[in-house]
This record gives structure tokens, C-alpha cells and sequence, in this order.
């Protein structure tokens, strides 16, 4: 049984019980954020997946979107947390012992991005979670790391649920 066999099944969990969407999100959208983990734990596809749901089983948007941004946004902060107390002792780690060149290419993108990276990062898979290590590697300020991450957090949410939304409805148009 592969990956789309256990989304299905969260999917259709979701479905079925709509008090447990926004905690099943909130989980899915932190591992989703968390270094390390998001490799093992691709879960955009449920989100978007929710996302389409929304409509046609009348889920709330609105708890749904709060839980994914908030989990999202503490994925981040834990991963930054790493970067920021373990710094280059974190290289030394699966993957990214795999990857010696990752981390000076992150170092390189957070000092000509900034918090823009930080943003930029959120909404690209690969990137996702190990922006926020590299930025608390190379310490970048807390404050302007959390600004970036929360309002991000919040951006990246609407738009993968809305974007399922919309497909949902496209399929639904001509197939449905």
C-alpha cells in the first residue's frame, strides 16, 4: 500500500467525520512545515484534497484554514528552532549529510531573499521545511523570521485549500 492508498483513506476519514478536519489538518500541515519529517510526510495532496472537500461536503473554511496556517507556522518555528539551537551540527543529519551543498545554496538564498525567502520557500514542496532550518542555522532574527513565517503561514493555507476548492469545482463541472 503506497502513499495515495493513506491519503485516501485520511480523506475519506475527513469525510466521514468532520469534527476531527481541522486537528487532522493542523497535524498534517506541521509535518508538512517540519524539517526532516515533510520528507516522510507529503501531505500537500490531502490538504488540497480538503480543500476541494470544503464545498461539496460543507466543511467550514474558516477552522480549516486556521488549523492548517497554525500548523504550518509551528512546523516552521520547530525547524528554525533546530537550525537556530543545533546550527551546523544539523549538516551532519539524513539528508542533508547526503546534500554537503545544500546549506551554503540556502545560506546563499536567505542572505539575497530575506524574509521574502522566507515566503518564497513556503510554497515550493522542497524547500518548504528546510528554509526555516537554514534560517535559524545561519540565525537570522527571530522577529523578522516569525513575521514572515505566520503571515506566509497564513498565505501558503488559503491558497493550497482554495486552489482544491477550485479544482473540486472544475471537476465537479465536467464530470460531475
Amino acid at each position: 500500500m503506497g502513499l495515495e492508498y493513506y491519503a485516501n483513506q485520511v480523506i475519506a476519514f475527513i469525510q466521514a467525520n468532520q469534527a476531527w478536519a481541522a486537528p487532522i489538518i493542523f497535524l498534517l500541515a506541521f509535518a508538512e512545515s517540519l524539517a526532516f519529517i515533510s520528507l516522510l510526510v507529503p501531505a500537500w495532496g490531502i490538504l488540497l484534497a480538503t480543500g476541494a472537500l470544503i464545498q461539496s461536503s460543507g466543511l467550514s473554511f474558516w477552522p480549516i484554514w486556521v488549523a492548517a496556517a497554525v500548523g504550518a507556522a509551528l512546523g516552521d518555528w520547530l525547524s528554525y528552532w533546530i537550525g537556530y539551537k543545533f546550527e551546523h551540527a544539523v549538516a551532519n543529519k539524513w539528508p542533508l549529510n547526503k546534500h554537503p551543498d545544500l546549506l551554503p545554496r540556502g545560506e546563499a538564498f536567505m542572505k539575497k531573499w530575506g524574509m521574502l525567502g522566507i515566503v518564497i520557500g513556503r510554497f515550493f514542496g522542497p524547500l518548504r521545511a528546510a528554509v526555516p532550518l537554514v534560517a535559524g542555522i545561519f540565525q537570522m532574527d527571530q522577529t523578522r523570521f516569525q513575521i514572515a513565517n505566520w503571515s506566509s503561514a497564513f498565505l501558503w493555507a488559503a491558497v493550497i485549500l482554495l486552489l482544491g476548492d477550485v479544482a473540486g469545482k472544475v471537476i465537479g463541472y465536467f464530470w460531475g
